[in-house]
């Protein structure tokens, strides 16, 4: 004992969990988790082909066991139990995890389900033909052989591989501290490459995208956007969006037509089941509201799920949250990292197809090193064939008169100076050869020796003819296993948005003065007769009142002018939704104001086009015309929108396209009507010219781009309202006083809004103390510019009106929303009818 302890060498721990480590570590990288470079085979991939191999189980040939197969590999070369090795050899016969299957499965081999596959003892397997393709050569001394796990028999460390396998099947493994995931390619765009390699080694890699533009996955499915393929291909890492491809289809459903979202396709390894499971869990939950049904209908001829849409459910909202909720789509990192010579190197794709063609001359070089061998050890056996024919007779002589073989050997040696193995060669020779037709056998077989030695020779001593046999072999394994590509390439996508998954619908807006804002559906406010005493629009306190109203769809952008001539921005669904009677939430906990800063005017938005103009009027009549494109990015704090005079403040702000007319109104019943190329675009900080020269006490209510078609309505504060045709306008220079536009006395009060419309729209009062009616246009008469108006609402004592907005066209069914077959409010098609009316 004390023997022992004296022989024992302490070592510090830390040392010897680094040594231990590191051992453990480089035998998972090398022997378990990562591909060879040349291959593209883990070790216990490469030993399940090898086996399939030493049992012959080639195609045409009957099928074997899987545990006959697993139990091979385990006891021959791989030294961790067949219940390891069975779960790779399903997986190489799994049509959605190879694009190019290696083992031909009889059985249960699982699903794109995740359904497990059957044991081992019920499924059967043998190789494929592209196996062959890989195997072959392999007993021609192509690669190098080391000893098994116990030294019992020899196995190759790397198979000939005549196809890509690496880049054509792809690889997936985790190892210590390092990963790879090289996603599977089309052989045939593979090849392609190849080939450009063979013919131009300097080839930069940016020209293989011409020739292999992206990953084929087995599944389908399609890759958005082109800059994840070219970080890949470029540097070995780069990240893939992969989305599920939709397509709309029209189903029959309890005795009428349901719209419904196809699914035939999904993202490389994306359970199906699972996906399925995931989408029924968002509409219990009531994440997604647009999905009706949803079922798979799956079945051996492919994919089909399918996922039924309610009446009101829209196909790209849905599409949208879909995408973003679920793994319909996916983000695929790949790390293009291999083993080379032993060693994990994360390479770029011609790295790749390098390596892979380096070791196909190196196959064909000793290959063919192999075959000049056994052909010069024939073509010298048949020469000595040849010399014993020659002088049959002596040759007969001299082995009659031998007491021995070793005898016999030496003289024939010794007599005709031939070698020993062509000595042993005579005398084992039968004497059916010494016929006429056997020596012109021997003959030919030796001519065509000759020539394959000279060809043999030739090939070693050129690389271009080495070159031109691997392109050979590639083209034919081209033509024979090559096959359209399953993945599309789409060139860009922009990532899904929350605004993405929201339906589009119209919107009211309000807002009070003493800045609180909420939007509400504009299908809570029903349509009334004129005169009508409206309903509850938005609850105030005492002290505060309803100030402004607009409709905006909820992708549209709103841009806040505040009284400090600055511009903030929010988009439409940001806003708060609050029931129709509700006060809503404080602008100033949406928007970073500066101190003293309010919100004076508000611009819905739809897009920032750089043809379009921002017109902003004030409360003093200054005008001022900037491109909508300068109010594309706001800061976090605003920016600014104009320099306004001291004691003004912004009054109206409207979008044109700068080749309009302008109408201006006052609250002392005055209007003035001009071309607006008297008005010159401006600078964000500019401060703006006069529109309109304003009398004592007067200020200006509105402003508008003239449209075509449209009459002024103008509101009084006591609840009276007139239409006036635009041509009474006569049209005038910018910053005149105007002319009369409506007579204003004590019985209607000032004017508080006035606006441009169309026949068939509807417009909304609200008042100060928050009632809120919706009545059509035609229901207010067109009078004469000098009249007072008449009745558009009864107001409450000490009530007034302070705002008026225009809504969508609708149809008279007193409810905003649509009804089946008509258009939503605010959608492309129906935006596009109106602005081609305007």
């Amino acid at each position: 004992m004390n023997q022992i302890q004296e022989s024992r060498i302490p070592v510090p721990i830390e040392e010897e969990m680094k040594s231990s480590f590191m051992d453990y570590a480089m035998s998972v990288i090398i022997a378990r988790a990562l591909p060879d470079v040349r291959d593209g085979l883990k070790p216990v991939h490469r030993r399940i082909l090898v086996t399939l191999n030493d049992l012959n189980l080639r195609p045409g040939r009957g099928f074997r066991k899987c545990a006959k197969i697993a139990g091979d590999v385990s006891g021959n070369y791989h030294p961790h139990g067949e219940a390891i090795v069975y779960p790779s050899l399903v997986r190489m016969a799994q049509d959605f995890s190879l694009r190019y299957p290696l083992v031909k499965g009889q059985g249960n081999f699982g699903s794109v389900d995740g359904d497990p596959p059957a044991a081992m003892r019920y499924t059967e397997a043998r190789m494929t033909a592209l196996t062959e393709e890989m195997l072959q050569d392999l007993e021609r001394e192509t690669v190098d052989f080391v000893p098994n796990y116990d030294e019992t028999r020899r196995e190759p460390v790397v198979l000939p591989s005549a196809i890509p396998n690496l880049v054509v099947n792809g690889s997936d493994g985790i190892a210590v501290g390092m990963a790879t995931k090289i996603p599977p390619h089309n052989l045939t765009e593979v090849v392609a490459g190849i080939m450009a390699l063979l013919d131009d080694p300097d080839l930069p890699p940016e020209a293989l995208l011409a020739h292999i533009p992206g990953p084929d996955f087995p599944t389908g499915a399609v890759i958005y956007g082109r800059k994840g393929i070219r970080d890949a291909y470029l540097t070995g890492r780069g990240l893939l969006q992969l989305r599920a491809p939709a397509s709309t289809e029209r189903i029959k459903r309890a005795g009428r037509e349901v719209e419904a979202i196809i699914i035939n396709e999904i993202p490389y390894q994306v359970n199906k089941a699972k996906l399925i499971e995931r989408i029924a869990d968002l509409v219990r939950d009531k994440k997604v509201e647009g999905i009706s049904d949803l079922r798979d209908e799956s079945d051996r001829e492919g994919m089909r799920i399918v996922i039924e849409l309610k009446r009101e459910g829209v196909f790209s909202v849905t599409l949208n949250q879909l995408y973003r909720h679920t793994p319909m789509q996916v983000t695929f990192g790949v790390i293009l990292l291999a083993l080379v010579n032993n060693q994990p190197r994360v390479l770029n794709l011609k790295e790749l197809l390098v390596h892979f063609i380096n070791h196909r001359k190196d196959v064909v070089v000793r290959r063919t090193q192999f075959d000049l061998k056994k052909a010069q050890d024939r073509a010298h056996i048949l020469e000595g064939l040849l010399v014993a024919l020659g002088k049959i007779d002596a040759v007969i002589k001299l082995i009659r008169g031998s007491k021995t073989g070793e005898e016999a050997r030496s003289g024939l040696i010794g007599q005709f100076k031939i070698t020993q193995v062509q000595a042993q060669a005579i005398l084992e020779m039968r004497l059916q050869r010494l016929v006429a037709l056997e020596r012109k056998k021997i003959e030919a077989e030796h001519q065509e020796l000759t020539e394959k030695i000279a060809r043999f020779k030739a090939i070693l001593a050129d690389e271009k003819l080495v070159a031109r046999v691997v392109r050979e072999e590639l083209l034919e394994v081209k033509k024979k296993y090559g096959d359209e590509r399953r993945t599309q390439i789409v060139d860009e996508t922009s990532e899904i948005t929350f605004e993405d998954t929201l339906v589009e619908e119209d919107m009211a807006v309000t807002i009070s003065r003493s800045g609180y804002i909420k939007r509400n559906a504009v299908s809570l406010y029903r349509s009334q007769r004129r005169g009508g005493k409206g309903v509850r629009g938005m609850g105030t306190k005492e002290e505060d009142i309803v100030e402004a109203l607009f409709v905006a769809s909820t992708h549209d952008t709103v841009l806040f002018f505040t009284n400090q001539g600055r511009v903030h921005w929010l988009k439409v669904y940001q806003l708060p939704q609050a029931s129709r009677a509700a006060k809503g939430k404080n602008i100033v906990n949406l928007l970073k104001l500066k101190e003293g800063e309010t919100v004076s005017q508000t611009l819905p938005v739809r897009d920032f086009d750089e043809k379009r103009f921002v017109l902003m009027v004030t409360r003093k009549g200054v005008l001022k015309k900037t491109a909508l494109s300068a109010f594309r990015r706001p800061k976090a704090g605003g920016i600014i929108a104009i320099q306004l005079r001291e004691g003004d403040e912004l009054e109206a702000v409207r979008l044109t396209d700068g080749q309009r007319e302008v109408f201006l109104g006052s609250s002392k019943g005055k209007a003035v009507r001009f071309s607006e190329e008297r008005v010159r675009p401006m600078g964000r900080t500019a401060a703006g010219v006069r529109g309109m020269a304003l009398g004592q006490g007067d200020v200006i209510v509105g402003a508008e781009v003239v449209a075509e078609g449209c009459t002024v309505l103008s509101v009084t504060e006591k609840g009276y309202g007139k239409r006036t045709s635009l041509e009474d306008y006569r049209l005038t220079n910018r910053g005149g006083k105007g002319i009369i536009n409506l007579r204003v006395v004590k019985k209607n009060g000032p004017v508080v809004g006035i606006m441009q419309v169309y026949e068939d729209d509807e417009f909304i009062l609200i008042t100060s103390g928050g009632q809120v009616i919706r009545s059509k246009v035609r229901d207010i008469a067109v009078h004469g510019r000098g009249t007072q108006g008449v009745k558009v609402i009864n107001l409450a004592s000490g009530d007034r009106v302070v705002g008026v907005a225009r809504l969508p066209e609708q149809e008279e069914t007193g409810e905003l929303a649509p009804q089946d077959g008509d258009q939503m409010p605010g959608s492309e098609e129906g935006n596009n009818e109106k602005e081609a009316k305007r």
